[in-house]
């Protein structure tokens, strides 16, 4: 069972259990309906969504994590899912990862979209990936209807999917803390070029992002897991394309730092890429070779260190135990390009 808890104010407490096999039963569209319009339009005044997955029986949790991939299957994004099935099924996976930009160019235009299906349930196929699909969006995604993939009715299509703003996994020895970083970004406000974005929801944009910083730092110091691992899908260190993103450099980091977070997990950049940080044990991932790459577009590095880089379509893996990590990036036909382990004591915080 998947339980998730959306949080708001009295008036407003909307509790939704996804379960398998949930949306085969009679489950009537009007209560979907009512649900999201609840999830997005009432005012949202308590803390981030809470989400629970368990781990396996022997303690291990296992996962994929792609970014920057709906292109219908062009741009070697089938040859991607191919290897993903085939890695999948080797680790026993839990679930995937997506660090958004789900669906290009500009996202979805409805929930009837038929890129969903064509960039999404009918590409992803194989049996290892039938798993719960945790998604954060990017900025090509709030260039379409924004709310189209926020809107549970989308599950009645593929069950598989599941799209929050910001929420918190629970899986026991982890806890995700999945945020919507493009809000942050000053130029999709104010030179948004000929782009148009679909920002119902995050405006007024200044308490927006108060809420959400202040709702990220209660929840990491109230958290009591081992690992600690932070998903959103613009980059906060990375020598690709896009480079560091200077708003959550300035806002998220900090407080990444302050609460010892073991990870943060990106896309946005089309590579894929390993950078240690030297001021903490922050390890900075980015997993954006879903589809489209680009080819030698590499910059110079700050402070950090950089571990890999590769210009091309890829993912990564995540294996989990309770003082144990181990991360492996694969390019698209599925060959090892760099892994590495962290060890760390349990954590306590007596």
């Amino acid at each position: 069972m998947l339980k998730v808890h959306l949080n708001y104010n009295s008036s407003s407490l909307v509790c939704l259990d996804f379960m398998a096999g949930f949306w085969d039963n009679a489950m009537s569209i009007s209560f979907l309906l009512v649900a999201f319009f609840c999830a997005c339009f009432l005012p949202i005044t308590a803390e981030l969504q809470r989400l629970e997955h368990p781990v396996k029986t022997n303690g291990l949790l296992s996962f994929l994590v792609i970014g920057d991939w709906g292109r219908r299957g062009n741009y070697n994004q089938s040859d991607v899912a191919y290897q993903m099935g085939r890695i999948g099924e080797k680790l026993s996976i839990d679930f995937v990862v997506s660090t958004g930009d789900n669906f290009y160019e500009d996202g979805l235009t409805s929930i009837n979209d038929p890129a969903f299906e064509k960039s999404f349930t009918k590409i992803y196929t194989a049996k290892s990936l039938q798993k719960q699909w945790y998604n954060v969006l990017g900025n090509h995604d709030y260039r379409g209807d924004v709310e189209a993939q926020l809107n549970p009715v989308l599950r009645i299509v593929d069950s598989r999917w599941l799209c929050l703003r910001s929420f918190v996994l629970n899986s026991e020895i982890v806890e995700f803390f999945f945020i919507d970083t493009t809000p942050f970004v000053d130029k999709y406000f104010r030179r948004p070029k000929h782009h148009t974005y679909d920002w119902r929801g995050v405006l007024p944009r200044k308490e927006y992002l108060s809420k959400l910083l202040k709702d990220l730092d209660s929840a990491l110091r109230d958290s009591t897991a081992n690992w600690k691992i932070v998903v959103g899908h613009h980059t906060i260190r990375s020598i690709g394309h896009h480079r560091d993103t200077r708003e959550l450099v300035k806002q998220v980091l900090p407080i990444l730092e302050e609460h010892s977070v073991d990870m943060y997990i990106n896309g946005h950049d089309h590579c894929l890429e390993h950078i240690s940080s030297k001021r903490s044990n922050i390890q900075f991932l980015t997993s954006g070779g879903g589809s489209k790459a680009w080819k030698g577009d590499i910059g110079k590095l700050g402070r950090d260190l950089l571990k890999f880089y590769y210009d091309g379509q890829g993912f990564l893996s995540v294996e989990l135990k309770q003082t144990e990590a181990k991360i492996v990036f694969y390019d698209i036909f599925g060959i090892v390009l760099h892994n590495f382990n962290i060890s760390k004591g349990l954590f306590s915080t007596m």
